[in-house]
């Protein structure tokens, strides 16, 4: 899973173009001559895909093994561009995340942007970075990650407790404590207990 870049732009209307705000990318897993014509198809697609999102929607576009999830939120619009793996939940989670961080450091002062922002935001290129793993911008999944970690975690224990469970029969036998009658029921709930499985 991969977010190969993360855009904010100002999405006035369908017949004027969208104006980048803000944008991170890296274009490492491209080759060293590739990578200048792949940040300007970013912002291409970038724009062309703001530019038809309609206020308060969100859109996915897929292109091969590429996603572009665009979330416009009344003209201030969030994309990313990642690989088909990194769930949609997830991709969401983070737009929301980046327009929420935007406005907050922002407030509408975007609104009154005429040209593209040549300045970078520092936390976009944060985000590109923490966020690689889905599990950061969705905490539902993170959650949901945590317990099936926890539950190999007790599959693994009661593992380890069967297989000593193996030795008991060789402890029944030797121990002192038990009766003749007490090590005969062991031995007969096992045997019964054996015949349940089988089945």
């Amino acid at each position: 899973m991969k977010i190969t870049a993360l855009l904010v732009l100002k999405c006035v209307s369908e017949s004027s173009d969208p104006i980048v705000l803000a944008n991170a990318s890296d274009v490492s897993q491209f080759g060293y001559f590739q990578r200048t014509g792949a940040k300007e198809f970013i912002l291409f697609v970038g724009r062309t895909v703001a530019q038809r999102t309609p206020p308060g929607q969100r859109y996915s576009v897929q292109h091969e093994e590429y996603k572009v999830h665009a979330y416009n939120r009344n003209g201030l619009c969030a994309l990313a561009f990642m690989d088909d793996h990194y769930p949609v939940r997830s991709a969401f989670s983070l737009l929301n995340k980046v327009l929420d961080e935007y406005q907050k450091n922002f407030g509408e002062s975007w609104r009154t942007v005429q040209e593209d922002a040549t300045q970078p935001w520092p936390y976009l290129n944060e985000a590109l970075t923490k966020f690689q793993d889905p599990a950061e911008a969705d905490k539902l999944l993170k959650i949901q990650r945590d317990l099936d970690e926890t539950k190999i975690i007790i599959h693994n224990t009661i593992d380890s407790v069967l297989a000593r469970g193996e030795k008991l029969d060789s402890l029944v036998e030797k121990s002192s404590d038990l009766s003749a009658a007490s090590q005969m029921f062991y031995k007969q709930a096992k045997k019964t207990n054996q015949c349940c499985t089988i089945l």
